[in-house]
C-alpha cells in the first residue's frame, strides 16, 4: 500500500500569508466602507479568516489598523516604483511624471490612506503611528520626484517648486474623492508641465535619465 504525503506549508509561512490577507482586507474595507464602516468582523469575513484567527493576530481594530498603516506604506511605495520604471524619456517626460503622481493620488490605496488621515486627527494612538510613516513617505516621494524630473535643488526656488508639485497632485486627488475630476485635472497637469519645463530648464530631461531610481532594490517605501 502506498502512502501519499502532502506537502505541508511551514507554520511561519501560513502565519505570514494569513496576516497578509488580513492587512489587504483592511485596506479594501477602508476604501469601500471608510474608517467608520471598517470593523474586525468585516475584515475577517473579507479575508476569509475565522474570527478567532483574526483576534489571535490582531486583538483589536486599533492593532489591525496600525499594522495596516505599515502595509499601506509598502503598497504605495511599490505602486510608485512600478510606475516610475515605465516612464518615457524625451519631451513628454515631465507630463508623464505628473500623470504618474496624479494616478497615485487618485488610486484606491490613497483613498485608504486618506481615511486614516481623517481618523488620526482625533485618535492619538493612530496619529502617533501614522505621523512618522507619512513624514518618511513624504520625504521619499519628494526625493523621487526630484530625481524623476531631473530637478536641481541647488538652484533657488526649485525645492519649493517640487513641493508645490506634490501639493498640487495631492490636492487634485482630494478633489477626486468627491467627483470625477479627470478632465479638469488633465488640463491643470498640462499647464503645470509647461511651468516645470520652463522653470527646471533644458538640462532636466538628461538629469532625469541619469538619476532616475533603478527599481525596488535598496529602496524603501515611497509615497
Amino acid at each position: 500500500m502506498s502512502v501519499t504525503t502532502g506537502t505541508r506549508v511551514p507554520q511561519e509561512e501560513r502565519t505570514r500569508a494569513m496576516r497578509q490577507r488580513l492587512l489587504e482586507a483592511t485596506v479594501e474595507c477602508l476604501v469601500d466602507s471608510g474608517w467608520s464602516g471598517t470593523s474586525t468582523t468585516l475584515v475577517s469575513q473579507r479575508a476569509g479568516v475565522s474570527r478567532g484567527a483574526q483576534l489571535h493576530h490582531f486583538p483589536s481594530k486599533n492593532d489591525l489598523v496600525l499594522a495596516a498603516v505599515g502595509h499601506l506604506a509598502e503598497v504605495r511605495g511599490e505602486e510608485l516604483r512600478q510606475a516610475a520604471a515605465a516612464l518615457p524619456d524625451g519631451p513628454r517626460r515631465t507630463r508623464a511624471v505628473l500623470q504618474m503622481l496624479a494616478d497615485h493620488f487618485t488610486s484606491p490605496v490613497f483613498t485608504a490612506a486618506l481615511e486614516l488621515w481623517v481618523a488620526a486627527r482625533t485618535d492619538p494612538a493612530l496619529h502617533e503611528a501614522l505621523a512618522p510613516l507619512e513624514q518618511r513617505i513624504g520625504r521619499e516621494t519628494h526625493r523621487w520626484t526630484v530625481e524623476l524630473l531631473g530637478a536641481d535643488e541647488a538652484r533657488p526656488g526649485v525645492r519649493e517648486l517640487v513641493q508645490s508639485t506634490l501639493d498640487l497632485v495631492r490636492g487634485l486627488g482630494l478633489a477626486n474623492t468627491i467627483t470625477d475630476d479627470a478632465a479638469r485635472r488633465a488640463r491643470i497637469l498640462d499647464e503645470w508641465a509647461r511651468v516645470l519645463d520652463d522653470r527646471l530648464g533644458p538640462a532636466a530631461p538628461e538629469r532625469a535619465r541619469r538619476d532616475a531610481p533603478a527599481g525596488p532594490a535598496g529602496e524603501e517605501a515611497a509615497r
